[in-house]
């Protein structure tokens, strides 16, 4: 996620440090809104559409558990990063229990506050790729165009129609093109087991989808000793 794209809600009743934090965000690029109270925040939030949270515990009218547990019961994706003057085990574990990503004790530096709120917000950008790579039903695999959907595998003039175990296995090697694709990960998914004769039959499909590879000279289908499969795709 961009900076660009990030909003940020930040609900803190002490007005030094909101603005101090607020002016901080702002300046390394965030667009974000400082609120007193819980109150206001959960009014904002209602109002607009924020997709990063950093909430004081201690807050006057709605303290900041009650307003991430009002967010999390509409939200359960939103990044959320608690702050307190607290280093009480049991509170950390209830903003945790809450649905909290991260907790910093004040006091804290700007830089460990940006730190922490970068690295969650790394850990959501990289499982919102994973989740949409596990969605991709099309791929262009060198000069190949392969249709998860219909089974189709497609060079030039010529398709071939896959099986389903075909379509399952390249699939999955497509998502994992250039990396290695584990042996028993693909056993499971595919065959939901791994035993030997599972694992021999994937053999005989992977030597099929050589066959059908092997018209686009920069693709190679490899064993790696010991681990799995490597779907290779070469510059032309």
């Amino acid at each position: 996620m961009e900076k660009s794209e990030v909003k940020v809600l930040l609900a803190e009743d002490d007005k030094n440090l909101g603005n101090i934090l607020k002016n901080y965000l702002i300046a390394k690029g965030y667009e974000t809104k400082l609120y007193a109270n819980g109150k206001e925040a959960w009014e904002a939030y209602s109002s607009e559409d924020f997709n990063f949270t950093i909430i004081d515990v201690m807050m006057p009218v709605m303290d900041g558990f009650t307003l991430a547990e009002k967010i999390r019961e509409n939200n359960q994706e939103i990044p959320m990063l608690f702050l307190t003057a607290k280093s009480l085990q049991e509170d950390k574990l209830k903003g945790f229990n809450i649905g909290g990503d991260d907790y910093i004790t004040k006091p804290f530096s700007m830089e460990e506050l940006l730190a922490r709120m970068e690295a969650i917000l790394r850990r959501v950008s990289d499982s919102e790729h994973e989740k949409s790579k596990e969605d991709q039903r099309y791929f262009k695999i060198g000069r190949f165009e392969f249709d998860y959907d219909r089974q189709l595998l497609k060079i030039d003039d010529t398709e071939y129609k896959l099986t389903s175990k075909e379509s399952d296995l390249l699939r999955l090697l497509a998502l994992n093109v250039n990396d290695t694709l584990d042996r028993s990960e693909a056993l499971k998914k595919i065959w939901h087991d791994d035993s030997y004769f599972n694992a021999r039959s994937m053999d005989v499909y992977i030597a099929k989808l050589r066959k059908y590879l092997k018209e686009d000279p920069n693709i190679e289908l490899i064993n790696v000793h010991g681990i799995g499969f490597k779907l290779i795709t070469k510059k032309e």
